[in-house]
């Protein structure tokens, strides 16, 4: 099984700087968390599904779309509430609102297939989870990603820009 699960964000990186680091970790399988798989804007144009798989491809990277651990519109909600509440920009978040983290854990990481997903996960040795945040505190990948590695009995390595 893998010794790590890493977590990278689209947001602070460039193209060089995300593939990159991608290949430096070692990454061998993408699991994109997002439920809308696309950014606004050129700088994160890499980041836009029709892109980013071809992109994965050509470096031998097997893409994932895992749309079950997207959180959904009304959990996202909650976070945008926690947010304006403490008029707090997405960008400059530094972690999850108690609300998100117990409705996502809820909805999200206690019905999810996990094992399904390590039988999917055996051929790979370095798979990362990816959102756009980049901080992982402050995205849900940081809720995936611990229950993977304790399935793992794998480390957490968050690659920055």
């Amino acid at each position: 099984m893998s010794q790590r699960v890493f977590t990278i964000g689209a947001y602070g990186f460039n193209r060089e700087g995300f593939f990159g680091a991608l290949e430096e970790a070692g990454v061998d399988i993408f699991l994109d968390l997002r439920q809308r798989r696309g950014l606004r804007g050129a700088r994160y144009a890499f980041a836009n599904v029709g892109r980013l798989a071809p992109e994965l491809e050509r470096r031998n990277i097997v893409y994932r779309h895992i749309k079950e651990l997207a959180p959904d519109s009304q959990i996202r909600d909650l976070q945008r509430a926690a947010d304006a509440a403490s008029r707090t920009l997405k960008s400059k978040r530094t972690e999850l609102s108690g609300a998100f983290v117990e409705a996502y854990t809820a909805a999200k990481l206690n019905h999810f297939d996990w094992e399904g997903l390590v039988g999917e996960l055996q051929p790979f040795g370095a798979p990362v989870l990816f959102c756009v945040e980049q901080r992982p505190e402050s995205c849900h990948r940081s809720l995936v990603a611990p229950r993977l590695a304790d399935l793992l009995q794998a480390d957490v390595m968050n690659l920055m820009p």
